[in-house]
């Protein structure tokens, strides 16, 4: 039904719409069999027994050539360019070049869509002609539809299909055919990759690790600015959140810069962590901070969340115990002109906490009166042990408790692989903080990090029977 073009016409009629999805699978094709008689091509063998079968049907070779670098280039490992090219041949129609273009809109459906692919070359034969080049999936065994050669008849050109060798070179594939016609058939096609600034990032699997060079020169081929191709080798380090990686192609220069919600940062891949699909969440937070808040950065990296911030008028201290991330971040500060609104710290999460936080604490939550105007939030952005810092927030303030509204925010991250990863994290933040979340915490699910792996960021202001440590009587 597909390759014919009959299946969206027929799905679109209410009545067999209706009848299939109130039917079972075999009751469908005798659904289908009611239709055989008036769809050209479709045939249906009812038989007493309730099997059913369809007619085999040979697909056309071209239309997998098209799609289809030339099969020598199975397993190869070095990238030869020169290997992928073959010859085709697809259908033409014969045109005056003066009604090409009408010719091109009248038959915007049966012409060739390939981006790279001319639609249109000159006729060896008559420079006074064009041949248009139809697709191939489109015109089966090289016949026009009724409805094709009705557009022609209208326009006075000769309803007759011609065949046309097409010559088809590296640069006429994309990298995902590329990629499947190099790696052993059935195995998984790498062709995704995260973007950072000039750098593509990969994860390969283990049987792709062969053909890492080769995938590496493809994305750099048919990626416009992508001059360097890394690989992660081993897992994030959980004290510096950097990984190891190699270069797979392009040249060897891991430091690039980037662009984040209008906001660019400078830094080198290979020794600070970066990681662009969290461009939203970045924002998400950011968004919940209003002018002369003060945000608390507990594992700052660069300052995806510090330097927005700043430049929303909140007052920041951000703070990160890798060396290179502390002087990255100081250098986008000055990159961004908010070095004077962000002070930043080089230390230990839990250093950071008992010491420059607790101290800015204390000073600000006395001297808060009357309607409360100032927020604090403190994010704590290290998905892997951030909740195992959630115990320090117990008695970390001494005294009698500030009004409600100026308990901090804490907007803390997390992965779980629990069937109700919410619930998941949600307990494991009240074990550490000693009391229960219930009704005082919302938890948002930040993105799939593998399968039956999510991250969340768990957002709660601190109990202040938690956070404050009253004078003995």
């Amino acid at each position: 039904l597909w390759r014919l073009g009959y299946s969206a016409r027929l799905l679109k009629t209410n009545r067999f719409r209706t009848a299939a999805s109130n039917t079972s699978f075999p009751a469908v094709w005798m659904l289908l069999a009611q239709y055989s008689g008036r769809i050209p091509g479709l045939f249906v063998v009812v038989k007493k027994n309730r099997f059913f079968t369809m007619p085999e049907t040979v697909e056309d070779k071209a239309n997998l050539e098209l799609y289809s670098p030339h099969p020598e280039v199975r397993g190869m490992t070095l990238l030869n360019r020169e290997a992928f090219k073959r010859t085709v041949v697809v259908p033409v129609l014969k045109v005056k070049k003066e009604i090409v273009n009408t010719l091109l809109k009248s038959l915007k459906h049966t012409v060739l869509q390939r981006p790279g692919l001319k639609r249109v070359v000159d006729d060896p034969e008559d420079e006074d002609s064009r041949l248009v080049i139809l697709d191939p999936h489109k015109i089966p065994e090289f016949l026009l539809g009724e409805s094709e050669q009705e557009v022609l008849k209208q326009l006075n050109v000769r309803p007759e299909v011609s065949k046309y060798n097409l010559e088809l070179t590296y640069e006429n594939f994309k990298s995902e055919e590329i990629l499947r016609a190099v790696l052993p058939e059935g195995q998984d096609v790498t062709s995704g990759f995260s973007r950072v600034g000039h750098i593509a990032h990969l994860n390969l699997r283990d049987h792709q690790l062969p053909y890492r060079h080769l995938i590496g020169q493809v994305i750099i081929d048919k990626n416009p600015g992508i001059t360097c191709v890394v690989n992660k080798t081993s897992i994030i380090d959980s004290t510096y959140r950097n990984f190891q990686m190699e270069v797979l192609a392009g040249e060897n220069n891991l430091v690039t810069k980037v662009k984040e919600n209008n906001i660019a940062y400078e830094l080198d891949f290979s020794k600070v962590y970066w990681n662009p699909r969290l461009s939203t969440e970045h924002g998400r937070i950011v968004e919940l901070l209003k002018p002369g808040d003060v945000l608390f950065d507990v594992f700052a990296g660069i300052g995806p969340f510090a330097i927005p911030a700043a430049k929303k008028k909140c007052h920041v201290f951000a703070n990160d115990l890798n060396p290179e991330s502390y002087n990255w971040l100081l250098h986008n500060c000055k990159l961004n002109k908010v070095d004077n609104k962000i002070k930043a710290f080089n230390m230990d999460g839990r250093g950071f906490l008992l010491g420059p936080v607790r101290e800015e604490l204390s000073k600000e939550l006395q001297l808060l009166k009357g309607e409360q105007k100032t927020s604090f939030h403190i994010v704590m952005n290290l998905p892997a042990l951030a909740i195992e810092f959630l115990d320090v927030f117990r008695h970390l303030l001494a005294g009698e408790p500030c009004s409600t509204a100026g308990l901090p925010t804490v907007h803390c991250y997390g992965f779980s692989k629990h069937d109700d990863p919410a619930k998941d994290i949600q307990e494991r933040a009240e074990a550490s903080l000693g009391t229960s979340l219930d009704g005082r915490c919302s938890t948002y699910l930040v993105r799939n990090v593998a399968p039956n792996k999510e991250m969340l960021c768990i957002s709660f202001q601190i109990p202040a029977d938690v956070l404050y440590k009253r004078p003995c009587p």
